[in-house]
């Protein structure tokens, strides 16, 4: 009887660890697909320097139509915590407009949703480097790699990478 209880205890406590398993995500935060609320914060962080950059001024280039209709299923894929769904419709933007920095960015975004830093990063660099050096898309590149470089533990890029992001501020025009 004493040797059925114990294995009866040994399968429970089995049992238990591999439900405690099923319910604990990853700690790489490797999710596919959806974005935790610390990933939609970091990736509202990245947003909210592009905002406060203080550029009144955005250039937009003229685009294929479609471009913007993949933009908008993009947002509506995001709003729906679809990170994967939405990075994909960007790739189908980016095949219309390969080098459209503002595409780039977004992408970038939502790949810090996702918690793939790295690739965020070099997508930022690259935005960086097609765009406009300076306003709210820049901001947003910068950032970018500043939240990469902090996740990497890689405080000296951090600490370069904030110091690109206030050069991208504009200054207000002084009027006499």
């Amino acid at each position: 009887m004493k040797r059925t209880t114990t294995a009866v205890n040994w399968m429970g406590l089995a049992a238990a660890l591999v439900l405690l398993g099923a319910c604990g995500g990853s700690s790489s935060g490797g999710t596919v697909g959806k974005a935790t609320r610390a990933d939609r914060s970091l990736v509202e962080t990245i947003r909210a320097a592009g905002r406060s950059a203080g550029s009144a001024v955005e250039v937009a280039p003229l685009r294929d139509p479609a471009v913007d209709g993949f933009l908008k299923q993009a947002g509506e894929l995001e709003n729906a915590d679809k990170f994967e769904d939405a990075v994909a419709a960007v790739d189908r933007a980016l095949k219309l407009a390969p080098d459209a920095p503002d595409l780039l960015q977004l992408k970038a975004e939502l790949l810090v949703g996702l918690r793939r830093f790295g690739e965020a990063e070099t997508l930022a660099r690259k935005s960086f480097e097609l765009g406009p050096k300076l306003g709210g898309l820049c901001a947003r590149n910068w950032q970018t790699v500043v939240e990469a470089r902090t996740v990497a533990k890689d405080e000296a890029s951090a600490a370069s990478a904030r110091t690109q992001l206030a050069a991208c501020k504009v200054p207000p025009r002084q009027r006499l």
